[in-house]
């Protein structure tokens, strides 16, 4: 597993930067276009535009404004492959066949594969996964630590609202909803 965590953050360290592909834009000028698309992995067009001195200027001219999506693009391909957010945080596997649950014992998230969880099971994973979390909880961060699908997860939260286990707020930097429970805080 340390040896995964490590790779991560090897391969994190290719992620493109969009000064460098600008430098490589300028390389059109000494008679090499096309080089900044192919360090962003566009093989194909990048050897086109090398082949046709950047679609004869216009490609290279236009690639100005695109080269930042580019290098977006590639940064956001790179961060798929790696299992990262876009903040480069590793995720959690997220196997669509099977949810996480907690061990009472270990309190750490356990796989268990297949296993369809009761309202009530989903209810006691949502409260201990809040109660790691100084029992705040957004929608996100649920299904990011427990592998329950969004529209279960909000189901759930909004259950346990109606109930009066939980209350909602806003969080005051971002906006997005917070389930507040408010017992664990």
């Amino acid at each position: 597993m340390i040896v995964n965590i490590n790779c991560c953050f090897c391969e994190a360290k290719q992620m493109n930067k969009v000064s460098l592909s600008y430098l490589l834009w300028l390389c059109w000028f000494f008679g090499f276009a096309g080089l900044h698309r192919i360090y962003n992995k566009k093989i194909g067009t990048g050897l086109l535009w090398f082949f046709t001195w950047g679609l004869f200027g216009f490609g290279q001219i236009i690639d100005l404004l695109l080269i930042p999506s580019m290098v977006e693009e590639h940064n956001l391909k790179v961060q798929q492959r790696l299992g990262l957010s876009s903040q480069n945080v590793p995720l959690q596997n997220l196997n669509p066949q099977a949810t996480q649950t907690f061990s009472p014992h270990l309190h750490q998230p356990e796989l268990v594969a297949n296993k369809s969880l009761s309202k009530q099971e989903m209810m006691i994973t949502l409260a201990r996964v809040a109660q790691k979390r100084g029992g705040k909880l957004s929608i996100t961060q649920a299904v990011v630590e427990t592998g329950i699908s969004f529209e279960e997860v909000e189901q759930t939260l909004n259950e346990m609202t109606k109930k009066g286990y939980v209350m909602v707020d806003n969080d005051p930097n971002t906006g997005s909803l917070i389930y507040d429970f408010v017992e664990l805080s």
